[in-house]
């Protein structure tokens, strides 16, 4: 665990210089991380019910979580992956670029996938975790534009996401089977509804819109 810290770490020094050195020597705000925690927390925590719910009802409940797999699979991951791919790789060009969303995305979304392509070892297996992932890290990179920039939102997602996957064993890749990826869309979906609909109801514009999907109109 503590030599996957560190190598976290590591990947973060370059990472933080960069936003140190073009952010007037700040670094939290322009990665997202001074946004509010606890509604960070709490909102994706009701996103994730779906799976949470889901996965617990068709597994009986049983908890196959180990302490190693909580800290790696689900507290590292989740922190660092959006930390890097979400808070820097997406953020800083969506922000800092005239790249609207899609050419923002698909860097760190194609890195992204890739990363997760160790846990294959079939052919079909490998095209089907990489689009789970890519199409993961497009979700989370919306949801990040859509709250405000807050990266509590799309840490605690996928966090829970995949708490919720470990702790019940349901596969031992990111693509599972029909009955978990289902349960999985649930969670998307909600997640998806629920943002457009607080949104429209707090009449709180849109971030990702015709006029930023392509090139970023300031």
């Amino acid at each position: 665990m503590v030599s996957i810290f560190l190598t976290y770490i590591m990947i973060g020094i370059p990472v933080f210089l960069f936003v140190f050195i073009t952010n007037n020597k700040t670094v939290f705000t322009p990665l997202g991380l001074r946004g509010n925690f606890i509604k960070g927390l709490w909102v994706s925590l009701i996103f994730s019910l779906p799976m949470i719910i889901g996965f617990g009802l068709v597994n009986d409940f049983q908890i196959r979580l180990t302490l190693k797999d909580f800290i790696i699979s689900c507290l590292f991951a989740a922190f660092f992956e959006e930390l890097y791919y979400r808070g820097f790789f997406f953020g800083q060009l969506f922000k800092n670029s005239r790249l609207g969303f899609f050419p923002s995305l698909i860097i760190g979304a194609m890195l992204f996938a890739s990363l997760h392509s160790y846990q294959s070892e079939h052919l079909f297996d490998l095209v089907g975790i990489f689009v789970t992932t890519f199409l993961g890290a497009g979700l989370f990179a919306w949801l990040y534009v859509e709250w405000s920039f807050n990266l509590w939102v799309p840490v605690g997602l996928h966090f829970f996401m995949n708490l919720s996957w470990n702790m019940y064993g349901v596969s031992d890749n990111a693509f599972g089977g029909w009955t978990a990826n289902l349960i999985r869309a649930l969670t998307i979906i909600l997640a998806i509804t629920s943002t457009i609909i607080y949104k429209r109801k707090m009449n709180i514009p849109f971030g990702v819109k015709s006029k930023t999907l392509w090139i970023n109109y300031k």
